[in-house]
């Protein structure tokens, strides 16, 4: 008798987030060029900015869209309201990355971040660190796509956001993207080596509960 296959070893889920205009959409396009993984793109209501691609960037939903799947749909692995618009994470494809043993990457929002910590404990959770506030302001400014009205809300919700700095796995300050790349790129090839893969009998539907 020919002996059992051993089971895929199920992949590792990353999760990072950080403050808006931190650079983070900057960082994961680097970062999936250099590590194969798989991104999930989030769900958003908010408008599509110039040179957006839905689909890529986002999917972008109506906030009738929205709600429609949170309570018809295959729902979300997490979901959060951010200065007025809501984001979402769909849960199947992540859950069907991870058990293909592929590893899975979210870049959402603190709120959603701290969720998914809830559903599944093993994620690993990074938090990208402006170098300052000044910095964060003039990034925001940069980018000339919010009212100052807008801008300053962020900053005074990244204000809070950087006091939860403490609650995540790994802190990485985007100083200069570049080494923020490599820094995040040692630490997943660091949780590979520490956890040597879950077995996939261990945490069988850790998402999916």
């Amino acid at each position: 008798m020919a002996p059992e296959a051993s089971p895929t070893p199920r992949g590792l889920l990353f999760v990072m987030t950080g403050a808006s205009g931190v650079g983070k959409g900057t960082i994961r396009a680097r970062l999936l060029e250099r590590v194969p993984m798989f991104y999930s793109i989030s769900w958003t209501t908010r408008e599509q900015r110039p040179g957006e691609v839905d689909g890529v960037d986002y999917h972008f939903r109506t906030r009738e869209q929205f709600e429609a799947e949170l309570l018809t749909g295959a729902g979300f692995l997490e979901h959060a309201e951010f200065v007025g618009n809501r984001y979402g994470t769909p849960r199947a494809p992540v859950e069907a990355a991870l058990a293909r043993g592929e590893h899975a990457l979210l870049e959402i929002e603190v709120e959603g971040a701290m969720q998914v910590a809830a559903a599944a404990p093993e994620a690993v959770l990074i938090f990208i660190m402006p170098p300052s506030l000044s910095e964060l302001r003039r990034r925001l400014v940069g980018r000339a796509t919010e009212t100052p009205e807008r801008i300053e809300r962020r900053l005074a919700r990244a204000r809070e956001e950087i006091l939860a700095a403490h609650r995540f796995r790994y802190v990485v300050v985007n100083d200069r993207v570049e080494r923020a790349v490599a820094d995040l790129e040692a630490l997943i090839r660091a949780e590979e080596l520490r956890s040597t893969r879950w077995p996939q009998s261990e945490l069988e539907g850790v998402i999916s509960n």
